[in-house]
């Protein structure tokens, strides 16, 4: 929301978010632009800042369990109550009724059969799926009660989330073998003279003129075109592929974010 023009005040717990520890630098990078206050709501001084901040704001964001909100006072309807155009969106891990279960990102991509194991996955796609959903689901909130009707609660369950990121799986056109799981030798990755490369020539009139420019026939096989892109590194195909205006990418690793914090 900040990058939408909101200000942002972000309310940690006394001892700060476990991310600070774990990971500073990306802790850094998403702290960035908003206020950062740590506050024992337990605290009756501490809370009556909360209150303060409610006051003023249009939305509260929360990720704390329903039930331990409600025993801080803080259930949509107290807050209806006190702060009438509040708009409360609740990110949990499982829609109603489940919403007090326990999970994280990884069980989440469990669940939906989204895990290659032993491998852990390269990314938190539940967490961070769930926060584009966020957004959506404040900016509706907002448009409904500028419209007049009303502020609103809305729960943005990460599991489902992860649920409908794993449907091209679910449905099948991306295992193994399938249209969009290598079974098209033009959407598939490829080991090239060094390195790798994704194509991903998916459309009729990028496959044809992929074909074209390779001197391939139409019946060109996968095995015909992994021939073919082992005559090259992956970095000079994904040049080539630029001038021609294909899609073909060499994969790499996402660089490294400095660790390192600044003496003050």
């Amino acid at each position: 929301m900040r990058s939408l023009g909101a200000s942002v005040v972000k309310i940690e717990p006394p001892a700060g978010d476990p991310l600070e520890g774990a990971n500073p630098a990306w802790y850094e990078h998403l702290a960035t632009g908003q206020e950062v206050v740590r506050l024992d709501l337990k605290d009756a001084t501490d809370r009556a800042r909360l209150d303060d901040y409610l006051a003023n704001a249009d939305v509260l964001l929360t990720s704390s369990r329903p039930s331990a909100l409600r025993r801080l006072g803080l259930g949509p309807e107290k807050l209806y109550q006190a702060y009438p155009r509040l708009c409360v969106v609740a990110i949990v891990g499982y829609p109603t009724p489940r919403v007090d279960e326990p999970g994280h990102d990884l069980t989440y991509l469990a669940e939906g059969g989204l895990l290659s194991p032993p491998e852990m996955p390269r990314t938190l796609l539940a967490d961070l799926a769930g926060a584009e959903r966020a957004v959506s689901a404040t900016l509706a909130l907002l448009l409904s009660r500028e419209r007049g009707r009303g502020a609103g609660y809305v729960e943005v369950a990460l599991s489902e989330a992860a649920a409908s990121f794993a449907e091209p799986w679910r449905f099948g056109i991306t295992r193994p073998g399938e249209h969009l799981g290598g079974g098209f030798p033009g959407y598939s990755l490829y080991e090239a003279k060094s390195g790798w490369v994704a194509v991903a020539a998916l459309e009729p009139h990028f496959w044809e003129r992929l074909l074209g420019e390779l001197g391939l026939e139409s019946t060109t096989s996968k095995e015909d075109l992994a021939e073919v892109l082992r005559r090259e590194t992956a970095e000079e195909w994904e040049r080539w592929a630029a001038e021609r205006d294909l899609p073909i990418a060499a994969l790499r690793d996402a660089p490294a974010q400095s660790t390192t914090t600044k003496e003050t």
